[in-house]
């Protein structure tokens, strides 16, 4: 009988939103279990194994000094480290405090900022190299199980760069900012949702970070077209990838 890969599962800066997603996915889950060798997960299991896993999954942003020293640990014990969600990607929700000096945020929150020792934030990537990403916040189950799927069959998973406005034109919706002026963020960010929001009549906000090249000067000048002003713009690329390289000019970098 093949050995089973190994598995961790790991939370830093997030919500754990990420991991609850994987709890989501009753119809699999015995399935995955039976694959895997869940070697390291605390949301689910006492005893746990970060030593020479095949696979990491890795939810949250990095935060704290302890937390750069912590996946760059991960990082060795792992083969193939994924950025699971779009706080291990680029920060997400939480970078957002990465626009206003780091002692301002931290008084904002606590009564006694001298006790609290926290940086930036940051994906991990900016410590140490991933070997995949999966966007979302949370990421979509289906990507998640092609992700599993594809380290299963030792193949290099199928993960989607699309803009979210092809999923829109495959559930035959009217494009929101052409129809009604709205400033949908779906031309710039990647799909996999299936336009949830705007098949529900919602704009786009950005929660599955940017597609392969996208072309975000544009999108902002037409948000300028139709009545944003430019504080209103920044606001809309910094929302979820405010730090990252394809969104940073239009955020205010």
């Amino acid at each position: 009988m093949a050995k089973k890969p190994k598995i961790g599962v790991f939370k830093l800066t997030g919500c754990a939103g990420c991991q609850m997603e994987i709890f989501r996915m009753e119809d699999e889950f015995l399935d995955l279990i039976k694959l895997f060798d869940i070697s390291y997960w605390k949301m689910a299991k006492r005893d746990n194994d970060d030593k020479d896993l095949d696979i990491a999954l890795i939810e949250g942003g990095i935060s704290t000094p302890w937390e750069i020293e912590e996946i760059k640990c991960i990082r060795k014990n792992t083969k193939f480290l994924v950025a699971f969600g779009d706080c291990a990607i680029g920060g997400c929700i939480p970078s957002i405090r990465n626009w206003i000096p780091q002692m301002e945020s931290e008084e904002i929150v606590y009564p006694d900022p001298s006790k609290i020792c926290s940086t930036k934030v940051h994906g991990i990537g900016e410590y140490v190299k991933v070997d995949a990403e999966l966007k979302g916040c949370p990421p979509h189950r289906k990507t998640i199980l092609e992700l599993l799927k594809s380290a299963l069959l030792k193949i290099r998973p199928r993960l989607r760069q699309h803009p979210v406005c092809v999923e829109c034109k495959f559930q035959g919706n009217a494009c929101l900012i052409t129809s009604n002026k709205l400033p949908c963020m779906g031309p710039v960010i990647s799909g996999g949702c299936g336009a949830i929001c705007p098949t529900l009549g919602r704009i786009c906000e950005g929660c599955f970070g940017p597609m392969s090249n996208p072309n975000a000067s544009a999108l902002a000048n037409i948000f300028r077209d139709i009545g944003l002003n430019d504080e209103d713009i920044k606001r809309k690329f910094r929302k979820y990838s405010g730090m990252s390289p394809e969104f940073r000019l239009e955020a205010g970098h």
